[in-house]
């Protein structure tokens, strides 16, 4: 979960490391630095705490070599100060590092019993004692990496410099992602591509257990058992300008507002162009295009992912029950790799992970192709290890999401399932080609009603300013609104630090509702329909005994306006299209009551973008 910049060639390494880390340190922020080549050394800079304390350390600095490594920090190993950040660097050897080594303890003891001594409380220190002591054995640069990382086990990517040899990086990954951006006589590595689209826009995606030599003027890469590897150069289409904040004060608030756009991406490949415009399963790509008969004959689908991605399975779980007549389970990624799933035949499994490199959601992804599963992606990078590793794959088509809060992934997810869970419904017979046309149609209007919801960002601010107040918040909603409402709690603890759950509506009198007086707010997602009525049921309990109403609804319902303190209103869909506009309420509320409380919306304290290590 930790930011790595490498560079290597004519220009100005400090600039290049800078900006990459940057552009990268929504994987974290709890200390960085860098080490650059400058008068026969590598002279190191690092500062606890955000990028901005490095930055004002190097404001005044110069170098004057040619290659550098550079690092942000999200503490795993050793509290977030100095001593512990990156780089590492021990007689000579410099090293950042994402990941966790597993069998720390045992290094760490047996380089003691050498006679090593150490800096920092980190497991990442430890891997340049060991470069630097196969270093010693007369290997050269190459060699004395590939021992140390045979030494390691966990997940880690790991970028290495020395001063034996200032012309060369060493870089080796198994788990957390590691690219390779080649320029016009430069190179740079990265954990991700927004470090490197700067500069060039061509790449290599680094597979665990390989190993990369960059020399001044080329570059080779090792396969696990030590040959040569011979792999495709990939184009990426991604513009610099995605990854700027365009005028909003923070990237959150900016993705918020791109979700009309998001959407329409992610909606166009599955929506044909025909006279009679229906929806098409093409968008999804196959390794083996059979296996869009085995995802349609499939008598059971898994859906499998972590945080609000996970939130977004549950409302798949409703799409492709109703739609598709498929049983789903919804599974967190971090149980599933750790129980015995029962994985029938003819089962799909769909997989759903913004970054793609989600640790827990690639460790199942593993586990379900061992059980002969078909292996169905939806991501937002595509070449990351998720997508790679998958039989199909669905683009998310999201664009650049810097804000470590998902918003607009989250509601591309919920319009692509819309379109899988039809689509899927249409090619088993349970959906009529006139009831895709006018699913169609709706799906068509959504991206100008996000429009609309979004206008009434500006309301949010009162509720939030009210909101900020309380101790704890429940968010309760049925159907397809539940999920959401799991979605808003976790957008509020995310981003305000308050304590907020979500709950089924039906569930308040199973406990929840002793929770309730005049201190306890309640935020409830009752848009018009199926149980709508049993919503306003809730609701009436809930005021019976004090509690303080925010409600989400359909259009100008008189109703709820009459229960709630505030009432924030959405255009009216259809059941299966209200989570979308819904979802948006309840993350302007929580950016608002953030902002209100001073908090950093964009870096919230202890959060990472990428949860690349368990």
């Amino acid at each position: 979960m930790c930011g790595i910049v490498g560079y290597l060639g004519e220009r100005d390494p400090k600039e290049v490391i800078m900006t990459g880390l940057k552009r990268l340190e929504y994987r974290g922020y709890d200390s960085a630095g860098v080490s650059i080549w400058d008068k026969g050394h590598f002279k190191r800079v690092r500062a606890e705490g955000k990028l901005v304390n490095l930055e004002k350390k190097l404001e005044f600095e110069s170098f004057d070599g040619h290659i550098g490594i550079g690092h942000t920090r999200w503490a795993t190993h050793g509290i977030p100060n100095e001593a512990n950040a990156h780089p590492h660097t021990f007689r000579g050897v410099s090293i950042v590092h994402n990941g966790i080594i597993e069998n720390y303890s045992e290094i760490r003891i047996e380089l003691g019993k050498r006679g090593h001594t150490f800096e920092s409380e980190t497991d990442s220190e430890l891997i340049a004692h060991l470069i630097s002591s196969f270093l010693e054995g007369a290997q050269d640069f190459h060699s004395a990496c590939l021992k140390a990382k045979e030494k390691l086990q966990g997940a880690y990517s790991v970028v290495a410099v020395t001063e034996h040899n200032p012309d060369q990086i060493c870089a080796f990954k198994n788990g957390p992602p590691l690219i390779l951006g080649i320029g016009e006589k430069e190179f740079v590595v990265a954990s991700d591509i927004q470090a490197i689209v700067p500069w060039t826009k061509n790449i290599i995606h680094i597979e665990d257990g390989e190993f990369l030599l960059v020399n001044k003027d080329s570059y080779s890469l090792f396969s696990s058992d030590g040959k040569l590897a011979k792999k495709n150069i990939i184009t990426i289409d991604w513009s610099e300008e995605v990854a700027e904040k365009r005028g909003f004060p923070f990237f959150m608030l900016k993705e918020i507002f791109e979700q009309p756009r998001a959407v329409a991406q992610a909606i166009k490949p599955f929506l044909t162009t025909d006279a009679e415009p229906t929806i098409s399963l093409s968008a999804i790509q196959w390794d083996n295009p059979a296996d869009l008969k085995r995802l349609v004959e499939s008598e059971r689908l898994f859906i499998v992912a972590c945080g609000t991605s996970y939130y977004a399975g549950m409302v798949g779980e409703y799409l492709v029950e109703k739609f598709a007549g498929i049983p789903v389970e919804v599974d967190l990624a971090s149980e599933f790799r750790y129980r015995d799933p029962i994985i029938p035949k003819n089962t799909t499994v769909l997989f759903i992970s913004q970054s793609g490199e989600t640790a827990d959601t690639l460790a199942a992804l593993r586990l379900a192709k061992e059980y002969g599963a078909l292996i169905v992606s939806l991501v937002n990078v595509k070449g990351s290890s998720i997508d790679r590793e998958s039989q199909g794959r669905i683009a998310m088509k999201a664009d650049v999401e810097v804000g470590v809060a998902s918003t607009k992934a989250y509601t591309s997810t919920l319009a692509i399932l819309n379109c899988l869970a039809i689509g899927l419904g249409l090619q088993r017979g349970r959906v009529t080609p006139a009831e895709a046309q006018e699913q169609v149609r709706s799906l068509q209007a959504l991206p100008s009603l996000l429009e609309k919801a979004l206008n009434y960002s500006s309301f949010f601010q009162e509720s939030a300013e009210f909101l900020s107040n309380f101790n704890g918040i429940l968010y309760i909603g049925r159907g397809v609104s539940y999920p959401v409402a799991l979605e808003g709690a976790l957008k509020l603890k995310e981003l305000a630090y308050m304590h907020a759950e979500g709950y089924a509506a039906g569930e308040l009198k199973h406990g929840p509702i002793a929770l309730i007086d005049n201190k306890m707010g309640i935020v409830v997602i009752a848009p018009k329909d199926h149980v709508y009525e049993k919503s306003v049921s809730n609701l009436e309990e809930v005021r019976a005994r004090g509690g303080i109403i925010i409600s989400i609804g359909s259009g100008d319902d008189e109703h709820l306006q009459r229960l709630s303190k505030f009432y924030i209103s959405i255009p009216q869909v259809t059941w299966n299209l209200s989570p979308i506009l819904s979802v948006v309420a309840t993350q302007l509320l929580a950016y608002h009551v953030a902002v209100v409380k001073g908090l950093d919306v964009d870096q919230p304290r202890n959060l990472a973008k990428s949860v690349t290590v368990e």
